[in-house]
C-alpha cells in the first residue's frame, strides 16, 4: 500500500497540534476578509487555541454565504484575496460563488484518488460535470496531483463516451455512483469491451448492490464525500470501513441546529473547518447528517473516521401551518438549564395535525415548558418529560410522522 503522504499516518497527539497551529493561522488572517470580520464580531477568536475550543465560534451557513455574496460581491469576503487572483470562479445553485485554483491539489482530491488505486498510467474517464460547477475541476485537479491523465467527458452523449472511453484506454472512471452504469450498460449493447478497472464516485449515494455490481464486473468503486465549498471532506479506503476525515480539514458532528458536538457514535450534523488559507471555511454546515466512528481504519490511515451520509440535518417542518425549524429547537433545550434535549414529533390525529414536544429532563415543570413551547416554536403542543439518554441518537430533532396518501 502506498500513502498519498506522510500526514496520513501521524499519531492523534501530531495531527491535534498541526491542526491547532493551521487553525490558529486562519482565525489570524480572516480578520482582514469583511465578510468573516463582520460574522465573527462579537466573538474573541484569541480564545480558540485547538480543535476543541471551535464550539466557541458561530456556525457558517449556505444562507450566511448567500447573504454575504449580496453585499460583498462574488465569495462574500470571506476570502483573504479578490477573485481575479484565483484561477476559477464557480456559481453553484443559489446562486452560491466558489473560488478555486489549480495548483498544488487544491481541493485536496489527490489523496482519495490514491486511495482508490489511481496514479501514474491511468486515464481517468471524468464524467463529472466542467460548466459553472466545479466538480469537474475538483476531480481534474485530483488526477493531477496523483499523475493520471483526463478525459473531460462530463455527461450526456453516452455512445461517444463509450467510443472515446475504448479508443483511448481509459482506465478510471469518476462521476456519479450510477452514471457509470449507463456507460456500462451502453458499452454492452455496443459490443465493446472496456478497460476500466478504478472508479472514484461521489455527488450520490453509492447502494451496495450498485458497488457489487461494478465489483462483479472487475471494477473496484470507493466513494468520496466533497463540496463546491470545501473540496474534499472524507474519503474511503480499500478497507471501506467508514470514511477517513481529510489532512486538511477539521469536521465537527453537532446536534442540527446548534454548534454544540454530540457525543461518539451519535448522529449530528457535519460541520467543517477547512484549512485552506486562500479559502479560510470556518465551521461551515454542511446540512448532511453523519456519525464519528472510533478507532481508527484497518488500512493505516489514523485520522478520524465518519459513518458516510446518513441523511439531510434540516429537518424544518410545517406544522399547524408554521415551520418549526431546528433552530428553535435548540433554543428551547437553550431556555431551560435543566434540558438535556428535545425532540418535536409531528402527527395527525384525524384531518388535523397535532404536536407532540418530548423533553429530556431529570425534572422540571410541564407548566413552564409548554410556555416556552408556545414562546418558541409558536406553536401549543403536548409536553412529553423523558428521562436524560432516553431520546433517540438519530440525529432528529424534528420527526415528522404525517403519512401522505
Amino acid at each position: 500500500m502506498t500513502y498519498f503522504d506522510t500526514l496520513e499516518t501521524r499519531s492523534a497527539d501530531q495531527r491535534a497540534s498541526d491542526q491547532a497551529a493551521a487553525l490558529r493561522a486562519q482565525l489570524a488572517q480572516v480578520a482582514s476578509a469583511p465578510g468573516f470580520a463582520e460574522h465573527l464580531a462579537k466573538i474573541d477568536t484569541n480564545k480558540v487555541k485547538s480543535a476543541e475550543d471551535l464550539p466557541l465560534l458561530p456556525v457558517l451557513r449556505k444562507s450566511d454565504l448567500t447573504r454575504a455574496q449580496a453585499a460583498h460581491s462574488p465569495f462574500g469576503g470571506f476570502t483573504v484575496k479578490p477573485a481575479h487572483q484565483f484561477h476559477h470562479v464557480f456559481q453553484s445553485p443559489g446562486p452560491i460563488y466558489e473560488p478555486g485554483n489549480i495548483d498544488q491539489d487544491w481541493w485536496r482530491m489527490g489523496r482519495f484518488l490514491n486511495a482508490v488505486g489511481i496514479g501514474a498510467g491511468d486515464i481517468v474517464h471524468n464524467c463529472f460535470g466542467y460548466h459553472l460547477t466545479p466538480a469537474g475541476m475538483i476531480f481534474e485537479s485530483g488526477a493531477r496531483a496523483v499523475g493520471a491523465a483526463v478525459l473531460p467527458a462530463g455527461t450526456g452523449q453516452t455512445e461517444l463516451q463509450v467510443t472515446a472511453a475504448r479508443d483511448i484506454g481509459c482506465t478510471a472512471y469518476a462521476g456519479t455512483p450510477d452514471y457509470l452504469k449507463v456507460i456500462l450498460d451502453k458499452a454492452d449493447a455496443m459490443g465493446v469491451e472496456l478497460k476500466f478497472s478504478k472508479a472514484a464516485v461521489g455527488g450520490g449515494a453509492l447502494f451496495p448492490s450498485l458497488r457489487q455490481d461494478y465489483a462483479d464486473r472487475g471494477i473496484s468503486c470507493l466513494q468520496c464525500y466533497a463540496t463546491a465549498d470545501l473540496g474534499n471532506v472524507a474519503y474511503e479506503s480499500a478497507a471501506m470501513e467508514g470514511m477517513i476525515i481529510d489532512e486538511h480539514v477539521i469536521v465537527e458532528i453537532v446536534t442540527p441546529g446548534t454548534g454544540i458536538p454530540v457525543s461518539m457514535g451519535e448522529v449530528g450534523e457535519v460541520v467543517v473547518t477547512s484549512l485552506n488559507p486562500d479559502y479560510p471555511l470556518i465551521r461551515f454546515a454542511t446540512g448532511d447528517l453523519s456519525a464519528l466512528m472510533p478507532g481508527v481504519s484497518p488500512c493505516g490511515r489514523t485520522n478520524m473516521r465518519i459513518k458516510g451520509w446518513m441523511g439531510r440535518a434540516d429537518q424544518t417542518t410545517k406544522i399547524k401551518g408554521m415551520f418549526v425549524r431546528p433552530e428553535q429547537v435548540a433554543a428551547l433545550v437553550e431556555k431551560h438549564d435543566e434540558i438535556v434535549k428535545a425532540r418535536v414529533i409531528a402527527a395527525r390525529q384525524g384531518e388535523m395535525d397535532t404536536m407532540t414536544v418530548q423533553i429530556e429532563s431529570s425534572g422540571g415543570d410541564d407548566m413552564a415548558y409548554a410556555k416556552s413551547v408556545a414562546e418558541v416554536l409558536k406553536l401549543k403542543g403536548a409536553i412529553e418529560v423523558v428521562a436524560p439518554g432516553s431520546l433517540p441518537k438519530d440525529g432528529l430533532v424534528i420527526e415528522d410522522q404525517r403519512v401522505y396518501e
